[in-house]
This record gives structure tokens, sequence and C-alpha cells, in this order.
């Protein structure tokens, strides 16, 4: 039974990583490719893909803003959870 409990633990985490990564690609080309592409090559916002910067960091310039300046996301991101802000974190650092 414990084995049981600890397989369906395992894969309601691994499934739920792999939502919040798809989540994270849809919210994106709702919310972000009209500026900054499809593919984060940059439109009339800057690009993104191949960021030095780490999730965590995209987050919370997503969040803040970059230092010294206003949150440049807020009407963007608007309505959407820290959880989701990450999915979309982690999906800008993984396009290539």
């Amino acid at each position: 039974m414990k084995r049981f409990i600890t397989g369906i633990a395992v894969f309601a985490l691994t499934s739920g990583m792999a939502f919040a990564a798809e989540d994270g690609a849809a919210i994106f080309k709702a919310k972000c490719a009209m500026c900054h592409g499809a593919a984060g090559e940059g439109k009339s916002g800057p690009a993104l893909k191949g960021t030095s910067l780490t999730a965590a960091q995209i987050a919370d310039v997503l969040t803040n803003g970059a230092p010294g300046k206003k949150a440049p996301h807020g009407k963007a991101l608007s309505g959407l959870t820290s959880d989701q802000v990450t999915a979309v974190a982690a999906f800008v650092k993984s396009l290539k």
C-alpha cells in the first residue's frame, strides 16, 4: 500500500510539473509573444532567448521590474498567480 501511495504522489508531482511547463508556454504565447516574439527572438520588446538570467531572476523581473525601473509587465501579467509567473519564467529560461 505504501508503494502505491508513493507511486501516486510521484505521478502527481511529475504530471503537475509537466502541466506547469505547458502552462508557462501557453501564458507566454498569450501575454508575452506579441512583444517578445513566439520564440523569444524579440519584436518590440527585447529578445529573451538565451538569456543569462536564472528562472528565479526572470520571475523577479516579471514581478518587480529591473532594478531602478518600475515593473513593465503590470498589465500584461495582471491576474497571474506566483506559480504562473514561475512557469512563464521557466519557459523563458528554456528558450534556446
